[in-house]
């Protein structure tokens, strides 16, 4: 239900402006002076505010400047009984949604009103998918390699200085690369990612470079590489080190010379596109073995960037815990889940072979499967789901079979699936109590329950 705040110095058209939008349905409050209607901006959540022009101890436009500065999508409808085109176009100037002549039309008040809050509305949704879609998510941690990998990015990202950023899988690298293209002076066009392992080796220079039409069989038309599509921003080569020799010849020309040639074409095209690498390889080491040319290294390597691995930075598993915890909890609509310090210590005492995407999975298994609070016992049951688990008493459960399930979601259905189940017969089937129970809303546990198919007595 729409909040909305009216600030008036006429009792009356207070009164009567209340009176039509309660009648709505809006909750409304009202004051009648500016000084004291900007103190509720700031204490208060609000979706559109209705300030007059002129009044006593503070001018309207005064109100909707520093409202605005307070909350910049916060909806401002300017109301005068002095209503000019003037007055109208430095409202909209300073930032109102609209001006409305005292006294009000009805249904210019209502429609405006419904218009302003639909506004607003798609401001905040807009927002919201905007930080869904985001990748850039913060790098996290206040260990020293960590404070030294973000001073690095401050520095580096404002030049066009190439950047080799060296890692094991899941440590963070591509999230490296993301923050140097945001810092950069690139960052409003595009960032293009490739995964070189994931191409095969005949499509890559298709893939980077692109291809004209009849150049090979599946060729049916012209298609615009990567180099091309990243021009003007960066472009982010990712596992580097899995390139084929004929591919990193070509990489090598396009990055000395600025240009590249499209496969089956002749025409040269010219690129200004700034390149970040990443690997999980010592490519030293494949330099020696005849697998990496030294030249296209020293090419991408102006820069330096070693991610170290999570069992190097223990201490920073508390906040990247915390972080994990409120962002799923948040995506499943649930409240967040409070962690015990001993699950922390839990935590910190795991391998970690897979880094910083094998502890944001951990975090997620614990929250499906952990009740309120994630205890350390919740930690060394569902660590590692496969591994063998010691004998129990006679009548303990029977373990579950790991090889059914073809992938994790499919366990994480599974295990949701039991969970709630569980809990439902616990609670006789009470839909009320076992939501309280496992802190969800309860129309969010009749969505798990239609979604999995439970029924009572089954």
């Amino acid at each position: 239900m729409a909040k909305i705040l009216i600030i008036d110095d006429e009792r009356s058209i207070r009164s009567t402006l209340r009176e039509i939008l309660e009648y709505e349905d809006y909750v409304v409050e009202d004051v009648d002076n500016g000084i004291d209607g900007l103190d509720m901006i700031r204490r208060n959540d609000y979706d559109l505010v209705l300030c007059d022009i002129k009044m006593n101890r503070m001018d309207g436009m005064e109100v909707l400047t520093e409202g605005l500065a307070i909350k910049p999508d916060l909806p401002f409808i300017m109301i005068s009984g002095h209503g000019t085109v003037e007055t109208a176009v430095e409202a909209s100037k300073k930032g109102a949604f609209d001006f409305i002549s005292k006294p009000p039309d009805l249904n210019r008040l209502l429609i405006t009103v419904r218009n302003a809050l639909d506004r607003g509305s798609l401001v905040t949704e807009a927002k919201v998918l905007k930080r869904k879609a985001s990748k850039v998510r913060p790098i996290l941690g206040e260990s020293q390699a960590i404070q030294k990998i973000k001073e690095t990015i401050e520095r580096v990202a404002p030049t066009d200085a190439r950047v080799l950023v060296t890692g094991a899988n899941g440590a963070g690298k591509e999230l490296v690369a993301r923050w140097l293209h945001e810092k950069s002076n690139r960052s409003n066009a595009p960032l293009i990612e490739v995964n070189c392992a994931a191409i095969p080796a005949e499509l890559i220079e298709s893939e980077l470079f692109g291809h004209e039409k009849g150049s090979f069989t599946s060729a049916i038309k012209q298609r615009i590489g990567k180099f091309e599509s990243a021009n003007g921003g960066t472009l982010f080569l990712d596992e580097i080190g899995d390139m084929s020799a004929s591919t990193q010849a070509k990489v090598l020309r396009a990055l000395q010379e600025n240009k590249i040639t499209r496969v089956g074409g002749e025409k040269e095209i010219e690129v200004d596109v700034r390149v970040v690498a990443a690997t999980n390889k010592d490519l030293l080491k494949e330099i020696e073995a005849g697998n990496f040319r030294m030249d296209l290294y020293h090419r991408l390597s102006v820069i330096l960037i070693h991610v170290p691995p999570l069992t190097d930075r223990r201490d920073d598993i508390p906040l990247l815990t915390q972080n994990f915890l409120e962002e799923i909890c948040n995506d499943y609509g649930m409240p967040v889940k409070k962690i015990s310090d001993g699950a922390l210590e839990a935590l910190k005492a795991l391998p970690w072979t897979g880094n910083i995407r094998e502890l944001r999975n951990m975090i997620e298994r614990l929250i499906i499967l952990s009740d309120k609070t994630i205890t350390e016992g919740d930690v060394k049951a569902f660590a590692n789901p496969s591994a063998p688990v010691a004998a129990g008493p006679a009548d303990a459960s029977p373990q579950t079979d790991f090889d059914q399930f073809a992938n994790f979601q499919e366990y994480k259905d599974y295990a949701e699936r039991e969970y709630i189940k569980f809990k439902l017969e616990k609670n006789n089937w009470n839909v009320s109590k076992t939501a309280d129970d496992i802190d969800i809303q309860r129309s969010h546990l009749y969505s798990k329950i239609e979604k999995f198919g439970l029924k009572r007595g089954e």
